[in-house]
């Protein structure tokens, strides 16, 4: 069976986040999310409800380097307006979630190998620490959800 460069990648991907960074993950105090993605079919991790973290093992996968990185979705699946020095690409952009709903969520690229060097700690760090400061960002809303 032969498989086209999308497929391949797509492989590798889940393999790297199923057999590294979701492991890693849960031994950091992240559980397995109970929020759907609209967009991501795979479950998420989550360490409160505030902040969901999925895997986008699709967004270019057909790139020849794609072997090297995915995306990973921070998702706040929360209704609600956000204050304007949390918007932008820096930090939370909306994503329809279907029937008039709107969630927040921000996309980075985890770049997990460089070349012929594995990154796979310096990439689980970056994502470690991304999420306790966005998380940390929307900590003061947590009132406002109840």
């Amino acid at each position: 069976m032969l498989l086209n460069i999308n497929e391949a990648n797509t492989i590798f991907r889940k393999s790297i986040i199923k057999g590294f960074f979701e492991p890693k993950l849960l031994n950091l105090d992240f559980k397995k999310s109970s929020v759907k993605h609209p967009a991501i079919n795979d479950d998420g991790l989550m360490q409160s409800d505030l902040l969901h973290v999925f895997f986008d093992v699709d967004t270019g996968s057909d790139y020849p380097d794609g072997d090297e990185w995915f995306i990973v979705e921070m998702l706040f699946p929360h209704d609600v307006k956000l204050p304007d020095n949390l918007k932008g690409t820096d930090y939370f952009t909306t994503l329809s979630a279907g029937e008039d709903k709107t969630f927040w969520h921000h996309r980075e690229l985890i770049r997990y190998k460089y070349g012929k060097s594995k990154k796979l700690d310096d990439a689980l760090e970056f994502l470690e620490s991304k999420y306790k400061e966005l998380h940390e960002l929307l900590e003061p809303l947590q009132k406002d959800l109840k």
